[in-house]
């Protein structure tokens, strides 16, 4: 691990035991995160009785916060030790959808809008300081691992908050809302738990991580890091607005719960994909340079078939299931190339800090765009089509952007320090006896930051 997370070096043994928690512990996490959040805005829309604006502020305000909070706790987390970083946050999101499923005004949906994004902030710098501190090995496989469990649950989530809303669930029990965020809230506890099994965090060396501040400011010193933020500025915005604006768009519930499935399973498939390797080897696929751009170009292109349907009729419904294969193939490719991106560029004892910086940007963005979206949306269905032009025309700038094309020589000049690494250590072992080469972890180190 990290020494900020643990206080040393995990043994080598250790390393698939904290990947396979780290996942495991996802599962339920998100789970019951995507199960609420798929049927959030119908609740706050039909029983609280909110407007599109207003919903748009409460969920955007679980969003700002989270990403806000990104730029302190980032480095805070690496302090503190990555494990109970990640236990906490399962705690607070628990809390957070208990008190989602009371809340029957604005004052506790904007508590439990908090509570869910400072526990958010928490957990994303925890898991991927968990798996960054990995060699580069059981790094790509844990991700994959973690990420596939995050879209798996993302396929059953909407499906079995579906089933809890209905009027009885199991012949016993009445559903609705307030079961559904119980369920929630559960789950959260099961992932804290799981968490909490692993060895717990010595204390971390003196220096070792610096302080909020100082891991600040030595991110945005790190200047191509900085032209990658520019790049990952909207990743926020752009797949959680799906999840917005299909059911604002009217659609039957159905149809929703049918795209968001659909859309999650082919996360699910690509995300094995990016964790392995290439026939001919040169790192993980998901550390590729081409793979931001043409994740983000997939979004845009959805977002704009996304505008004339309405998912009446047989032919809608199946255009529909096609925008959500574009919607699944970017977030499968997007989210690991993300972490790879982070993972390259930051010590080992300051991933927190160089995630938090990059997600408090995208949280930012994501913020202000969700409630442009929610605005426009009120507007009526021009409104609507505006905001969906919006963001597919945002995206494909971003993919065909200068940043862009930063980013894949920054990329370049990394995997060309690693092939450089190994022609002089091949030169240097000339004729001797066959020695073997370091593995990817010793070589990836220096050229993690391409400076």
């Amino acid at each position: 691990m990290t020494v900020a997370s643990y206080g040393h070096p995990p043994p080598a043994r250790g390393e698939r035991r904290v990947a396979i928690v780290v996942a495991a512990a996802n599962l339920p996490a998100a789970l019951g995160f995507y199960a609420v959040m798929a049927h959030v805005v119908v609740h706050l829309r039909d029983d609280v009785g909110l407007l599109a604006g207003t919903i748009g502020l409460v969920l955007g305000t679980r969003v700002g916060v989270q990403y806000a909070l990104y730029l302190p706790v980032g480095p805070v987390a690496d302090r503190i030790g990555a494990v109970r970083a990640a236990a906490a946050a399962c705690v607070l999101r628990a809390a957070g959808f208990a008190a989602l499923g009371a809340a029957d005004g604005l004052p506790g949906l904007f508590a439990a809008a908090v509570l869910l994004g400072v526990g958010g902030a928490l957990f994303h710098p925890a898991t991927r300081s968990l798996l960054a501190g990995l060699d580069a090995r059981h790094r790509a496989r844990g991700f994959g691992a973690y990420a596939a469990a995050g879209q798996l649950a993302a396929v059953a989530g909407p499906t079995v908050g579906l089933a809890l809303l209905s009027d009885e669930v199991f012949g016993v029990l009445d559903g609705g809302f307030g079961l559904l965020s119980g369920v929630a809230a559960v789950a959260g506890t099961m992932a804290a738990v799981l968490f909490a099994s692993l060895r717990r965090p010595g204390r971390a060396r003196p220096g070792a991580a610096p302080g909020p501040g100082r891991s600040v400011l030595a991110v945005l010193q790190d200047r191509p890091y900085t032209r990658f933020i520019l790049l990952a500025a909207p990743t926020t915005l752009l797949p959680t607005q799906t999840a917005v604006v299909v059911p604002l768009k009217g659609l039957d519930p159905a149809v929703t719960t049918l795209y968001l499935c659909v859309s999650a399973a082919v996360a699910a498939v690509v995300q094995p994909w990016c964790a392995g390797t290439g026939r001919r080897g040169g790192g993980v696929r998901a550390g590729r340079a081409w793979l931001m751009p043409v994740s983000l170009a997939l979004s845009g292109t959805g977002y704009l078939l996304l505008i004339p349907l309405d998912g009446r009729g047989a032919a809608s419904v199946a255009a529909l299931a096609g925008v959500a294969v574009l919607h699944g193939l970017s977030a499968g490719l997007l989210e690991p190339a993300v972490f790879q991106n982070v993972a390259r560029h930051a010590p080992p004892a300051q991933v927190g800090a160089y995630y938090g910086v990059m997600a408090f940007v995208g949280g930012v963005v994501a913020f202000a765009g969700g409630l442009a979206v929610g605005r426009l949306f009120d507007l009526g269905p021009a409104g609507a089509a505006a905001a969906l032009a919006g963001l597919g025309v945002l995206a494909l700038a971003t993919a065909a952007g200068p940043a862009a094309g930063h980013v894949r020589r920054a990329v370049s000049r990394g995997t060309a320090a690693r092939q450089a690494a190994a022609r002089r250590n091949s030169a240097a072992i000339g004729a001797a006896a066959p020695a073997p080469v370091p593995p990817p972890s010793t070589t990836t180190a220096n050229a993690r930051s391409p400076r």
